[in-house]
């Protein structure tokens, strides 16, 4: 506690000796590290020092009060940086503040406590989350399900869901994984907490623990899932009070008219959608648009992203940050979402218009917000099981990552009313 007090002393009184200059950190393609730019900036305002995100300006950059502190940092982390005075400074904002320009200035105020969702038999290929949070050195907890269902969502404000099968079907790994000691593992260990929970199945169990994460949600928290964890989530949410697994998954037959009891009403993002039923088939329902893609389609493999209004669409501005609007797409158990299945409320951030297909969604529920991204790693194409994970250090670049990267900095965002 002490070395913490001297550490802010020492940067407060740097930070009034030296508050006529400023930190800019482009993310244009002047950026060698765009990942640990986010990191870089995550760790200045966890020190009480705000700092600006200037939407749509050269990639989304970033800027901040100068410190010899700052500075130090932002040469050890190796980031791109610019030492430019305030006059320098106050020039760009005024020409932010054009309103014929699309750009504007967003105040990141508070570092925004992060969990994420994730067991403990997590396998290093499972999560990019994971990867980037550390390669960025952006701080977090992991919790699973004795934390949710201990009610201990309310003390963070970002919520990731690890690569999870919310339906209580495993994954639907049982036809080609059954007998490997990573998946029988997975299948003790969530049994063993739904028997402590008193539930009888893992389906349950999981459904339990969506219903506390709609609960946080709905009190204001901003949830963020990639892959199968976005689908089958609101599967999950739609399947409430019916038997949606095979005998396989639970040890009962599933109830013959699972299909026709699904209530779409509970879901976040999806809607009329059909349950895959066969337990040999690596697919939960035709919300998924895996079947598109493939290996032979890796170099055509793109979707775009939408430019929204920096000064009146704020949040899917910022969520939409890069120094490039169209990106890579990436495979998954769930590779992207079938933009016939969206619900119309259902804000689209990135989209494959050609194969009708959304990427990367975003909405609002009660006083919360979620955003679902679909595939599993931006720098793996066609991620298989058991592969090492991905070194990041080799795409410090990598649009796809910072797509995850906005999401985890804009609840760090001074709130202000949206104009929409």
């Amino acid at each position: 506690m002490l070395k913490r007090f001297i550490f802010i002393f020492i940067l407060l009184v740097s930070f009034h000796m030296a508050r006529a200059a400023y930190i800019f950190i482009p993310m244009d393609e002047k950026q060698t590290d765009h990942l640990k730019a986010y990191g870089m900036t995550y760790w200045v305002i966890s020190t009480g020092i705000p700092a600006d995100w200037l939407l749509n300006f050269r990639g989304g950059s970033f800027a901040f009060p100068f410190t010899d502190i700052f500075e130090k940092e932002c040469r050890l982390r190796a980031v791109s940086y610019q030492v430019i005075a305030d006059v320098q400074y106050q020039k760009i904002k005024n020409e932010i503040a054009n309103p014929e320009v699309n750009q504007e200035v967003v105040k990141l105020e508070k570092a925004p406590k992060i969990a994420v969702y994730s067991p403990k038999t997590k396998q290093p290929w499972d999560d990019a989350v994971t990867l980037v949070l550390t390669y960025a050195e952006i701080p977090y907890d992991v919790i699973y399900d004795d934390e949710v269902l201990q009610n201990k969502l309310h003390l963070y404000d970002w919520l990731h869901l690890h690569h999870e099968d919310f339906s209580g079907q495993s994954g639907k790994f049982w036809a080609s994984h059954r007998h490997q000691p990573w998946y029988m593992e997975e299948q003790r260990e969530n049994k063993e907490i739904a028997e402590r929970w008193g539930y009888n199945k893992i389906s349950q169990l999981k459904l339990a623990v969506a219903k506390k994460i709609k609960e946080y949600v709905v009190g204001g928290g901003y949830l963020f899932a990639m892959c199968a964890a976005a689908d089958t989530y609101d599967i999950a949410l739609a399947a409430d009070g019916v038997d949606i697994c095979s005998r396989e998954f639970d040890g009962d037959p599933m109830d013959p008219r699972a299909q026709q009891k699904l209530n779409f009403e509970n879901t976040f993002a999806f809607q009329n959608f059909t349950l895959e039923r066969s337990p040999m088939v690596y697919e939960f329902s035709s919300i998924d648009a895996t079947k598109d893609h493939g290996i032979l389609h890796e170099q055509t493999d793109l979707f775009t992203l939408f430019e929204f209004s920096a000064k009146w669409d704020i949040i899917p501005t910022m969520l939409c940050q890069n120094h490039t609007r169209v990106v890579k797409g990436f495979m998954g158990q769930t590779t992207a979402f079938r933009s016939k299945f969206l619900k119309p409320e259902v804000l689209v951030l990135g989209e494959n218009k050609a194969l009708g297909e959304a990427r990367l969604i975003h909405g609002t529920y009660g006083k919360g917000m979620w955003t679902f991204y679909g595939g599993h790693d931006p720098e793996d194409y066609q991620h298989i099981v058991g592969e090492p994970p991905t070194e990041l250090s080799l795409y410090p670049n990598s649009p796809g990552y910072r797509l995850i990267l906005n999401n985890v900095l804009f609840p760090a965002a001074k709130k202000k009313k949206q104009k929409t």
